[in-house]
């Protein structure tokens, strides 16, 4: 009977299995096995030159690959550090009103409905030097306009602020599902005992709020680190190299270029760096969690 449980079960799972493994192990080795070579295209034929270890000897050299990684790991560190700390006041909020959440969270997840396309046009608009919103509000106050996207000290900012508006209600809606599923009768038995907002806060609430956090912040830091569409549609990764990111390069490399093995060596190293910090981001929300 057990067997035959365990077996049906495995069965049950073979149909998830053969999709991952066809949509996912075999590009990812396709990916691999196209790093150590050069790739070309004539007549109609693909020709693959057996490059070793070449593709990633030239990362170290490459100063667009290093450029794209530093303001990578900039961008995902602080765009989703505050998509965190809003997300999460935001939730904390809208679980103390009592009227009319619906509309609140409406209102709240809105930026997250609209496309990319539409955000990168809007963003444009208001950033513009000329008769962008910001700039004429600033000017209004005697302030001197900004070239928000045309400077290499406010670009990446200006990113940055797009992709927090954008992303920070994914974050609240997390945070808020997992805040409301919190058990209330602790909190009323601490209110009992006497304990005010904040020691409610800090010893309820956040510690077990500690898992939801960290798998919002986990799948946050990934998406933020293939962003793409919000740098190509505001800025093209410059002026410069200062809103140059990896996904960007990768980008550059395999379709304006034409340097296919170089671009999945590219590939695999940042899915290694993305894999390290991610690591090394669970191990620090971890023990923050155990000293809560």
């Amino acid at each position: 009977m057990g067997q035959s449980t365990n077996l049906s079960r495995y069965l049950t799972l073979m149909p998830a299995l053969a999709i991952f493994i066809l949509l996912t192990l075999v590009p990812l080795v396709n990916l691999l096995a196209l790093s150590f070579n050069d790739v070309t295209w004539a007549d109609r034929t693909e020709s693959w030159n057996w490059q070793g270890l070449d593709n990633y000897a030239d990362l170290g050299s490459d100063t667009l690959f290093k450029a794209g990684i530093l303001n990578t790991v900039i961008f995902a560190i602080v765009a989703v550090a505050f998509q965190m700390i809003l997300g999460f006041i935001l939730a904390l909020i809208t679980t103390q009103v009592s009227r009319g959440q619906l509309i609140y969270r409406t209102i709240l997840i809105l930026p997250i409905l609209v496309p990319g396309i539409i955000i990168g046009a809007i963003w444009k608009l208001m950033y513009s030097f000329d008769f962008g919103i910001i700039n004429q509000i600033l000017m209004s106050m005697g302030i001197t306009p900004i070239d928000w996207l045309g400077n290499p000290n406010t670009a990446l900012l200006s990113v940055i602020v797009v992709d927090v508006w954008h992303w920070t209600p994914f974050c609240y809606l997390l945070l808020l599902a997992s805040m409301q599923s919190l058990p209330q009768d602790i909190y009323e038995a601490a209110e009992v005992e006497g304990a005010n907002q904040w020691e409610l806060l800090r010893r309820i609430t956040l510690p077990l709020m500690i898992p939801a956090i960290v798998v919002t912040f986990i799948f946050r830091m990934i998406l933020a680190f293939k962003v793409f569409d919000e740098v190509y549609l505001l800025t093209g990764g410059g002026p410069g190299t200062s809103t140059e990111v990896i996904s960007f390069t990768i980008y550059r490399r395999f379709f304006t270029e034409d340097q296919a093995g170089y671009g999945a060596a590219m590939s695999i190293a940042t899915i290694f760096v993305i894999a390290i910090l991610i690591i090394v981001a669970s191990r620090l929300n971890s023990r923050k969690g155990d000293d809560l």
